[in-house]
């Protein structure tokens, strides 16, 4: 990793540490759009000296920054035989995630239906709801929006969480899956869950986990770090204080995703054998091409599956999943 200072009368008011407020800095590394290649400009990804908070540098405008997100960057599931495997494995891996939301939805005494705040294409709300659970979600993208209503059969909303037409205390659980490390302000985010949360409701986070043993061996080519998408780059330790100052209490943390780890890691191995990348990049493919690469991808994901176990076992693992009580 580069290590250099950063001077601070260039840090513009956006570009202060986001948790603290400092203007000091170092950089780790340099780093570009390896997933999905929708720029060649590289990115500087630095570290408050005060708090240890690692952030993007200098943060990229909304305009720039919508750039870098492309049109199909959620997954809606196709109709040839390897959409429908990768739609297969999908629902199986999303279990986890589904598992640990209906223990927080049975824990909580809250009334009112659950919200999924950065719902993409609905697939998690589809399997909530198949299950008997109320559901709605929001999305920024207009296209993953209707994904969802047309796709999954689930009502979701285009908006974000501080602009959302929604009452306060309506909600029993609210949901944010891999949404607040791409956002200009994570505090905002969680001060308005709370007000959206019924008494006892709960709040459930996922972000990378930038204390990871992966974060560690990849550096910049970590897929959890995902430049230039990712603003803020999260700790445990950075979760928590923000979940705290905003009025919840941490109940339960969890350092092993089915779905995002061992994938996770295959990707920081090889980008460019990675599902999603190859469909966004329209790689020219035929089914029984696609199917070949998505074999290899999956083996290769299979062989990290130790690897991801064990990191997670001594809370080092590749993402941090936690269910957090409204006080």
């Amino acid at each position: 990793m580069i290590e250099e200072a950063v001077a601070p009368e260039v840090i513009r008011e956006a570009d202060l540490c986001p948790a603290c407020g400092s203007a000091s800095m170092r950089t780790l590394f340099h780093g570009t759009d390896r997933l999905f290649g929708t720029t060649a400009n590289f990115f500087e990804v630095v570290e408050c000296t005060n708090c240890r908070l690692i952030r993007l540098f200098p943060q990229p405008t909304a305009a720039e920054l919508n750039r870098y997100y492309p049109a199909n960057y959620w997954f809606a599931p196709g109709t040839d035989a390897a959409s429908r495997a990768e739609d297969f494995y999908r629902r199986l891996v999303l279990g986890d995630h589904v598992r640990f939301v209906e223990r927080a939805i049975e824990n909580t005494k809250a009334a009112g239906p659950l919200l999924d705040a950065g719902c993409g294409g609905g697939l998690f709300l589809r399997l909530l709801r198949e299950r008997g659970h109320k559901v709605v979600g929001l999305d920024f993208s207009m296209e993953a929006a209707h994904t969802a209503w047309t796709v999954n059969r689930v009502p979701a909303m285009r908006g974000t969480l501080l602009m959302a037409p929604l009452r306060p205390a309506a909600f029993s659980v609210i949901t944010m899956f891999h949404l607040l490390e791409h956002l200009y302000d994570p505090v905002g985010y969680i001060k308005e869950a709370h007000k959206l949360l019924a008494k006892d409701g709960r709040l459930v986070v996922q972000v990378p986990n930038a204390a990871s043993w992966q974060f560690l061996l990849f550096g910049q080519n970590w897929n959890g770090i995902d430049i230039p998408r990712h603003l803020v780059n999260f700790k445990e330790k950075d979760l928590v204080a923000l979940l705290e100052s905003c009025g919840f209490e941490v109940l339960r943390r969890k350092f092993f995703s089915l779905r995002d780890n061992p994938t996770g890691m295959a990707t920081s191995i090889s980008a460019a054998l990675d599902p999603m990348s190859r469909r966004v990049r329209n790689v020219p493919e035929s089914t029984s091409i696609r199917l070949f690469k998505d074999g290899i991808y999956f083996g290769l994901a299979l062989l990290c599956l130790p690897f991801t176990l064990i990191e997670a076992a001594c809370r080092a693992g590749s993402t941090i999943m936690i269910e957090a009580r409204k006080k």
